[in-house]
């Protein structure tokens, strides 16, 4: 380990894990010494976890990451700089309103607008910026789990009280069975 390591992209999370990939050649660490190295260092890192991790072109857990870059032997503004890298993925850029600019003394007077003739007043909002004051946009899975676990609740308090006769009838019903006929 006479170079430099590899620094992590900011980029996305396939060229992230490329990254992982070159850090562990760089490290010339098998995956064997790579859980023992990460033991050593304090953390849990499973052999297979680890191939697993670099076999694919998703993000990894952050604590998954520290744990192999600590493995590597990678620590302190080093190892912090992978984990900022992959936060970094993981959250996305920032949008760019989401900043606000600094005030100047132009910005207190906006100038007004005029429409022109070659203005379209019939635009469609396809070719048009979304409106400033459009509603954020929900995210799908969050609605998907909570009504996920919203089913599962349902169905153990359904289950609970089935299984606690609330919902039977109150009469124990006796089976009859008809008697052998005697001959």
């Amino acid at each position: 380990m006479t170079t430099a390591p590899p620094t992590p992209p900011d980029t996305d999370a396939a060229a992230f894990v490329a990254a992982l990939r070159r850090l562990k050649t760089w490290s010339g660490l098998s995956y064997r010494r790579l859980e023992r190295h990460a033991a050593d260092a304090g953390h849990c890192l499973p052999y297979s976890t680890a191939a697993t991790m670099l076999g694919r072109d998703r993000l990894p857990r952050a604590e998954l990451v520290a744990a192999f870059v600590a493995a590597c032997g990678l620590r302190g503004d080093e190892a912090e700089a992978w984990l900022d890298a992959r936060t970094g993925i993981a959250c996305g850029p920032a949008p760019a309103d989401a900043i606000p600019a600094p005030a100047t003394d132009t910005d207190a007077t906006p100038a007004p607008t005029t429409a022109t003739k070659a203005t379209p007043t019939h635009a469609t909002p396809a070719n048009n910026a979304p409106a400033a004051d459009a509603p954020a946009r929900t995210r799908p899975w969050r609605t998907r789990w909570t009504l996920v676990g919203a089913a599962a609740l349902l169905t153990a308090l359904l289950g609970g009280a089935t299984a606690s006769g609330l919902l039977t009838d109150d009469e124990e019903e006796v089976l009859q069975t008809p008697t052998s006929a005697r001959l």
